[in-house]
């Protein structure tokens, strides 16, 4: 069960199981080569700043009461790298499906191991006092911020996920979750969703795959 507690937001869930997790895979690391080329034919910098989908992201920031130009939304700091021609970072095919997909829609991907969380999930503010050791060994003071957090405090953030929950290469249950302005559309969130669980299929040899949108 995972509930909103923000507003301007709905979220994308896509449950896989069974995953394998690899460094690369060949023809996953050729589509990302073709989007993000794509991508930087299309956009500069300044264009990027002025689309609709980075403009939408930016206004469900500011509804968190979140500056979006100090706390940089996930996936537009994935398409400043990719139009700068600096690419997608290569972690692992389950993380990198997941920024395919994020660079795509230009919204927020989070990735969490099943394993390393308990329901219920709320997407709430930060409470006074509660922190985490954010992916890239920075620690994330959380009061007033956006995150996932279960009975044991935040795991997750659409800014930067925790180290508690992050993709290891022994996970083989993992939750992603697509951060989306309010003001998509539900059919395009679910159209993402099952695009991320076909990728999962297919590059990360999922056994099995759920998608479904939860709404405020």
């Amino acid at each position: 069960m995972l509930t909103i507690e923000l507003p301007g937001v709905k979220l994308g869930l896509v449950e896989a199981s069974d995953v394998r997790v690899q460094l690369v895979h060949e023809d996953l690391a050729r589509e990302m080569d073709a989007v993000c080329e794509g991508i930087r034919a299309r956009y500069s910098v300044e264009q990027l700043a002025e689309t609709p989908f980075v403009r939408d992201v930016r206004a469900m920031f500011r509804a968190w009461d979140m500056d979006p130009s100090k706390y940089r939304p996930s996936s537009e700091a994935l398409l400043r790298r990719v139009v700068q021609g600096k690419g997608l970072y290569r972690v692992n095919t389950v993380v990198d499906a997941a920024n395919l997909g994020s660079i795509e829609t230009g919204w927020p991907y989070g990735l969490y191991d099943r394993a390393h969380y308990a329901l219920p999930v709320a997407f709430r503010h930060g409470k006074p006092g509660e922190l985490y050791e954010g992916i890239g060994r920075r620690t994330w003071h959380l009061e007033g911020r956006p995150v996932l957090a279960d009975a044991q405090g935040p795991f997750g953030s659409p800014i930067s996920d925790s180290t508690r929950t992050m993709i290891r290469e022994n996970s083989r249950s993992v939750l992603a979750v697509i951060y989306a302005p309010i003001s998509a559309a539900e059919e395009a969130l679910m159209r993402a969703a099952e695009q991320l669980a076909a990728r999962f299929e297919r590059f990360c040899f999922a056994q099995f795959t759920r998608s479904a949108i939860v709404l405020p």
